[in-house]
């Protein structure tokens, strides 16, 4: 393979991503929260106590420290989540999921599940175990 048809696979997979985050966007949509939100939401809820340090959740979902902290600040005021000091270290801010946001996380992952199964639709079984390995290998 060329460097160039190399090139011309990343942006397809560039493009991919962007079809596939605008899909998942719109399931999301009627439960008030983005696709970001959700996976806060989503890393929160496999997290122990259902809490994390703020700098840890940035690095799960892919966002800068400042970014987390512009993300999460309107979460906070809608009542998705909370914020603790952490009873070990009070320099350590912990991000805890409320019950409204386990209640919102609850109803937007079916939906999240249902966009998700519809975006596989057209594949069998075996190109979804192909894929697995891809990205498996990929990651």
């Amino acid at each position: 393979m060329t460097k160039a048809s190399k090139s011309s696979l990343v942006i397809d997979i560039i493009n991919l991503q962007s079809k596939v985050q605008r899909r998942m966007s719109g399931a999301l949509t009627p439960h008030g929260i983005g696709l970001t939100e959700y996976l806060v939401l989503h890393q929160l809820s496999l997290a122990a106590n259902h809490s994390m340090r703020r700098i840890d959740l940035a690095e799960r979902i892919g966002l800068s420290p400042s970014g987390i902290t512009r993300l999460l600040n309107p979460m906070q005021k809608i009542g998705l989540i909370t914020k603790e000091v952490n009873p070990r270290d009070a320099r350590v801010s912990l991000v805890a999921l409320s019950s409204a946001g386990k209640r919102i996380y609850g109803e937007a992952n079916i939906s999240f599940a249902h966009a998700s199964n519809a975006l596989f639709e057209a594949f069998d079984a075996k190109q979804i175990k192909a894929l697995e390995g891809l990205l498996t290998t990929a990651a």
